[in-house]
């Protein structure tokens, strides 16, 4: 291979084309080497797989980045794939026509595995997944500068991440808020808040969508977060009225400004979904449009199936106060719940709460988050459009 890369010797034939291989079908490196570490890789016949990161500590023991031989993995390397995914969503996509906001990598998607890059008008926010990614920040950063001169940026890692991971990432001072628009409305950001990367860029289309049916209704936005639902609703959809729900003050201070912005009156409600929905439901409170987006509810697979129960509890909730043959727009972005479950914990809260649910649309995250077929995880947002009888 002539690279000068330590090499990494895999337990099992590689019969795969999925860019992460688990610690389990990995050999035990001879010489100690840091989270992170490009390595080349070769299978238990000694053919060559690929290059990427190893790291020991994590359970995904390698990211591959090329299965190309002759392709290198150094600031060419990172530059080329920035370009594209940015081409993509430039020229292909044509995003800077709606809107200053929106996904630039998406992981795999996007052939770089434990990296997330976000665009709020001037602003570039980078989550990283992985401690490679980390560890070449400076190459991945002068890449997107290249693309967006003048560019701030913003970079950081989840604790249970830089826990998974082993290494420590130390995120520079947050930018301070800016103002976005997508589709004609305005909503301001804050990088570095708790809520990912700042703005929940992978519903817009489905803030599109469901506000097409929102004219002269009443509507519910339960798990309103920052407000992009209820504000499209009211703002782009003319709805009669909008309650928006969130447990999360901060949240709803920034849906306040949010709608604010856009010059909308919209009822803003601190309190638990469950507590509330319990506590409206026997009084006869109906709404034409309900929209339930809660946060992921697991990160563990073991947790998947008490997830499974909260979802159907909180969709039997919210069932029970959408009125007959109005609109319930259920989401769940828990990534390790697949489509068929989700499905299923919403068939199961049907039946619980003696209702019927006309499915009409199946929808994910918008285009600027594409999904290869070999890695399904990418694929994590559900969003299912039915209506309620």
């Amino acid at each position: 291979m002539g690279t000068g890369l330590p090499v990494v010797r895999l337990k099992v034939e590689r019969q795969t084309s999925h860019p992460w291989i688990f610690q389990k079908m990995v050999e035990k490196p001879a010489e100690r080497l840091r989270p992170g570490t490009l390595v080349e890789v070769v299978d238990k016949t000694g053919r060559w797989v690929g290059r990427g990161f190893y790291n020991g500590h994590s359970r995904i023991g390698v990211r591959l980045l090329t299965r190309d031989p002759q392709e290198a993995v150094d600031a060419a390397f990172f530059a080329r794939r920035i370009q594209e995914a940015v081409a993509f969503r430039r020229h292909v996509l044509q995003l800077d026509t709606i809107t200053d906001a929106y996904r630039l990598v998406h992981a795999e998607g996007d052939g770089l595995s434990g990296l997330v890059v976000d665009r709020f008008a001037d602003v570039i926010v980078l989550e990283f997944f992985a401690a490679g990614m980390y560890r070449y920040r400076d190459w991945i950063m002068a890449a997107l500068q290249a693309e967006f001169p003048g560019a701030r940026f913003y970079y950081f890692a989840e604790e249970h991440v830089g826990k998974q991971e082993s290494f420590d990432c130390r995120p520079p001072a947050p930018p301070g808020p800016v103002d976005i628009q997508e589709y004609g409305l305005r909503f301001r950001v804050l990088p570095g808040s708790k809520h990912k990367t700042g703005f929940f860029v992978d519903q817009r289309e489905n803030r599109w969508r469901i506000s097409s049916w929102c004219a002269g209704k009443r509507v519910l936005d339960l798990c309103c977060n920052s407000g992009g639902f209820a504000i499209y609703a009211k703002a782009r959809g003319a709805a009669r009225e909008v309650i928006g729900v969130d447990i999360d003050e901060d949240a709803l201070a920034l849906a306040r400004t949010n709608a604010g912005l856009n010059q909308v009156q919209i009822r803003w409600v601190q309190a638990d979904l469950f507590c509330w929905l319990r506590d409206i439901a026997p009084s006869g409170q109906r709404f034409d449009v309900v929209i339930l987006d809660p946060a992921k509810l697991t990160r563990d697979r073991e947790g998947v199936a008490a997830a499974l129960r909260k979802y159907c509890d909180m969709n039997r909730l919210a069932m029970q106060v959408t009125a007959p043959g109005g609109i319930l727009l259920s989401c769940s972005c828990t990534g390790l719940v697949k489509e068929e479950e989700f499905l299923e914990s919403l068939r199961r809260a049907a039946w619980q709460a003696g209702r019927t649910l006309q499915v009409f649309h199946v929808g994910g995250a918008g285009p600027d988050h594409p999904f290869l077929l070999n890695v399904p995880e990418g694929r994590y947002l559900k969003a299912v459009y039915a209506r309620v009888w």
